[in-house]
C-alpha cells in the first residue's frame, strides 16, 4: 500500500502479519537490488542498522545465494564500545549477518578502539570514500522517539546529521537519550542511497511512525523521508 504525505514525504507501506515473512521479504528485495549493483558496477553497497529488530532479516539475507565476495557491508552507525559488547552493532552483525552465503562479504566496521570518536569518524569517512558510492542499500530501524541511524531529538550537532547537502560521510553523535557516543552515517549518505527501507516491528513503532508522518512534526525520522531521493520503503509486522 503507498503512502504519500502532502508535504514532500513519501514512502510505501509493506505489512506482514508474520515478522518471518517481513524478514524474507526484505532480504529478496535486497539480495535482488545488490545482485542488479553486481551486474551493473562490479560491486554492491549495503548498510545495515543494529538492535534486535534485525536478527530474522539478517539470517534469511545470510542464507540468499548471491556473489557476496562482490558485497561490501557496512553500519548505518555504531556505538562506540567494543566489538565484544552485547551492544555493539558489529557484534550483532557478525553474529546474526555475516554467516553462511554471507560470510563472503567484506565488513567495514565504524567503531575503532583507541581513537576519539572525532579522529575515528574522520578515518572512516576516509576509508568509506574508497568504496563505491552511493550505497545501492540502507536498511535503517527506528526508536520510538522518532530517532533513525544515530540521529537523535537531543543530539548536540542535530541540525549538522540531518544537512541533507553535508559532503560528510561519518559523523560524531553526543546525545544523553543514546546512552554512549555514536558514530553515523550523515543523512546525505543514507538518502542517495538506490533504495532506503525502513523496518520497524510492533505497535508501538507503528504507532510512533504514524506520529512522525503527522502534520508539523519535527522528528529525525521525518527528516530522511522528507529528504530521500526516491520514497522510502517501511517494512512492518506487528
Amino acid at each position: 500500500m503507498a503512502r504519500e504525505q502532502l508535504n514532500g514525504a513519501a514512502y510505501n507501506w509493506h505489512a506482514f502479519a508474520e515478522r518471518q515473512d517481513l524478514a524474507a521479504a526484505l532480504a529478496g528485495h535486497i539480495a535482488g537490488r545488490l545482485t542488479n549493483a553486481i551486474a551493473e558496477r562490479g560491486m554492491g553497497l549495503l548498510a545495515v542498522s543494529g538492535g534486535t529488530t534485525p536478527a530474522k532479516f539478517f539470517a534469511s539475507l545470510s542464507s540468499i545465494p548471491i556473489a557476496w565476495n562482490k558485497v561490501a557491508v557496512t553500519l548505518v552507525d555504531e556505538r562506540c564500545v567494543p566489538a565484544s559488547s552485547a551492544r555493539s552493532n558489529a557484534g550483532l552483525v557478525a553474529a546474526n549477518f555475516l554467516q553462511n552465503a554471507a560470510a563472503a562479504a567484506r565488513f567495514v566496521p565504524l567503531y575503532q578502539e583507541g581513537a576519539s570518536i572525532e579522529d575515528t569518524a574522520e578515518a572512516d569517512s576516509r576509508m568509506l570514500r574508497s568504496l563505491p558510492w552511493p550505497l545501492d542499500v540502507a536498511v535503517l530501524g527506528m526508536g520510538t522517539d522518532g530517532h533513525t541511524a544515530s540521529f537523535f531529538p537531543d543530539a548536540d550537532n542535530l541540525e549538522e546529521l540531518l544537512d541533507p547537502s553535508s559532503e560528510m560521510v561519518v559523523l560524531p553523535v553526543h546525545a544523553t537519550s543514546a546512552g554512549e557516543p555514536r558514530l553515523t552515517l550523515a543523512l546525505a549518505r543514507i538518502v542517495e542511497a538506490g533504495f532506503v527501507a525502513l523496518h520497524i516491528e510492533g505497535e508501538d513503532k507503528r504507532k510512533a511512525f504514524e506520529s512522525a508522518m503527522g502534520a508539523g512534526t519535527r522528528k529525525p525520522i521525518r527528516a530522511v523521508l522528507d529528504a530521500a531521493k526516491r520514497p522510502v520503503e517501511v517494512f512492518w509486522a506487528p
